[in-house]
């Protein structure tokens, strides 16, 4: 499990892309999935706060915070752009930061009010997505005409996923990121 920082010192240009999508409307803006007790999907809007120290979420008193303190799996999407279809996703664990300084610091820098309910929660990146598609009939620079171009990072350290028929396979890839073409469907 990479915390962001270390995330983003193996993949500044990737980690860089995320973070201006996350942060196109000013303060961070986009999905959080977590995972129910029943095991669904549930999905609310969030307001991540991406710092040199981390990637961290002030989470209000709700089912999604009961969520992540019951199992920590975590997906975060960004909010679609005006102007493109470009995305950017993470997903890995969501941790409760104990460390009051650090609270209060993030508290203050991220203007949290200090009278709400809220928790402050740590994500660790074990996938990063970012996808650039065309717009307005210019190409993206190395992709397919109308495709998508999408850079995949995986944490070389994190433990493959559990074997299972909907599951990614074990064998993680030699390489960190990679970057993959794909054409429109």
């Amino acid at each position: 499990m990479a915390s962001w920082s270390e995330f983003a010192a193996d993949e500044p240009r990737l980690a860089d892309g995320i973070r201006v999508l996350l942060q196109q409307y000013g303060p961070g803006f986009g999905y959080l999935a977590t995972v129910r007790a029943d095991g669904g999907p549930r999905v609310h809007p969030v307001s991540p706060v991406i710092t040199d120290e981390g990637l961290f979420c002030f989470i209000l008193d709700s089912p999604k915070r009961r969520d992540l303190e019951r199992d920590g799996r975590y997906a975060l999407h960004s909010f679609p752009p005006e102007e493109s279809d470009d995305e950017a996703y993470v997903a890995g664990r969501a941790w409760p930061v104990t460390d009051p300084a650090q609270v209060a610091r993030l508290a203050q820098s991220a203007r949290a009010a200090p009278q709400v309910d809220w928790r402050l929660f740590e994500f660790t990146v074990d996938v990063a997505m970012l996808a650039r598609r065309e717009q307005h009939g210019t190409g993206v620079p190395g992709g397919a005409p109308g495709g998508p171009a999408v850079q995949v990072w995986l944490d070389p350290h994190a433990p493959p996923a559990a074997a299972g028929p909907s599951s990614v396979p074990q064998a993680r890839p030699a390489r960190r990121s990679r970057d993959v073409q794909r054409s429109a469907a």
